[in-house]
């Protein structure tokens, strides 16, 4: 990590930050409560290369924190509440990141790593899979942590394909499939598609060589991307 720039989500009380701070060159730690942030400023907890930022997660702009920073890694502990979205906005700097390690519930870490055709699967799931390569490093017990949450924990890393999968502007269109199609789960694919406004969803189908009987949670990703395509196409 030398030579690394790495944007900590979620400060705390600076412990992970610190050890951090001594691999990287630099560390950006964003903090959201307002009462550590000025324990941490207040007793200079941080090292002179660990910049802290109090603000909210999801509403800086990301893109711009990482253009100001090369060979980029995001490091989070990701509060339940946050992590879906947070986790799909990382998606869209996957150009721009090293990688980025998240520790999150274990059931939003199933989620990312679910397999098609199983319960988890989930529209995230296929964004992911298309996206990265995923790696779940372990699984933390509660008695892991202080205080001790009523749940399971996963720590999981995510790096790009080295040969990106999609092209630049593609992740929105397929997007917008995988949750019309994921978000009617109960319905075949093409009824869900024709509710949420796709053209002829059954003709889309077959030119992608997929029943329109299907329901989404039985696709794989790339059959996903096949039909983002035909769509723009029509």
């Amino acid at each position: 990590m030398p030579g690394d720039s790495v944007i900590e989500v979620g400060t705390g009380l600076g412990i992970l930050t610190r050890s951090l701070a001594a691999r990287a060159e630099r560390v950006l730690t964003i903090e959201v409560d307002a009462g550590l942030v000025r324990a941490l400023r207040a007793d200079a907890l941080l090292p002179a290369n660990a910049l802290l930022l109090h603000a909210d997660a999801l509403a800086l702009d990301w893109p711009a924190l990482v253009r100001e920073r090369a060979a980029t890694r995001v490091v989070a502990n990701l509060p339940y509440a946050i992590s879906a979205p947070l986790l799909r906005c990382l998606l869209d700097l996957r150009g721009r990141l090293v990688d980025w390690s998240v520790m999150i519930q274990r059931d939003v870490a199933d989620r990312l790593l679910a397999e098609p055709g199983s319960r988890a699967y989930s529209s995230l799931s296929v964004l992911y899979r298309l996206c990265v390569a995923l790696r779940r490093e372990r699984d933390l017990a509660p008695g892991l942590f202080f205080p001790v949450p009523n749940v399971r924990s996963s720590f999981v890393r995510a790096t790009p394909h080295p040969v990106a999968r999609l092209g630049a502007d593609e992740l929105a269109p397929v997007e917008e499939v995988v949750r019309a199609a994921f978000g009617q789960r109960r319905k075949t694919l093409a009824n869900a598609l024709r509710g949420a406004g796709f053209p002829d969803p059954s003709a889309v189908c077959a030119a992608a060589g997929i029943d329109s009987r299907a329901r989404a949670e039985s696709l794989a990703p790339e059959a996903f991307l096949a039909l983002a395509r035909l769509f723009r196409r029509a």
